[in-house]
């Protein structure tokens, strides 16, 4: 397999012509922007997240299989209560990032990935080595908390 002169740390394609990365390769604004290496990081990145909040949502559900909350003081009790609503407000939040990283796979296979949707323009990689669901610029995305805002106050 070939090895990358821009960067080492990256190989051009497996056998099945995807590209094999390696592990300590972090994308470059020296290479071009969303080329088929970020591409291949920021998937990989996405879906190693994606394993993650499934593997914790599987723990969660078994936790909650575990039976009904038997503490007898009810300040127990209620204590236990709250922190199932907490766990399970997490999980809500973690079943919708889901759906953004299942977004942002899609945009990667249709090539949109790392585009702001408003402007068009490149989001920066520190943006999305941050926030790989980022859909925006930060400039776009601070407008757009401005406009929410003004909105609101209104």
């Amino acid at each position: 397999m070939a090895t990358s002169a821009k960067n080492p740390t990256a190989t051009e394609s497996g056998s099945n012509g995807e590209i094999i990365l390696d592990d300590d390769y972090r994308p470059s604004p020296d290479e071009e922007f969303m080329n088929a290496r970020q591409l291949a990081y920021f998937k990989r990145a996405l879906e190693a997240w994606k394993r993650d909040i499934i593997e914790e949502s599987k723990e969660t559900l078994a936790h909650l299989q575990d039976g009904p909350i038997q503490d007898a003081d009810l300040n127990d009790r209620a204590s236990s209560e709250s922190n199932w609503g907490l766990e399970l407000r997490t999980r809500d939040r973690q079943r919708k990032l889901t759906s953004k990283i299942d977004a942002a796979l899609r945009r990667i296979e249709e090539g949109e990935y790392g585009y702001c949707q408003v402007t068009g323009e490149p989001i920066s990689l520190d943006r999305l080595e941050a926030r790989p669901i980022a859909t925006m610029s930060v400039e776009a995305q601070e407008a757009h908390e401005r406009n929410e805002k003004i909105s609101r106050d209104q």
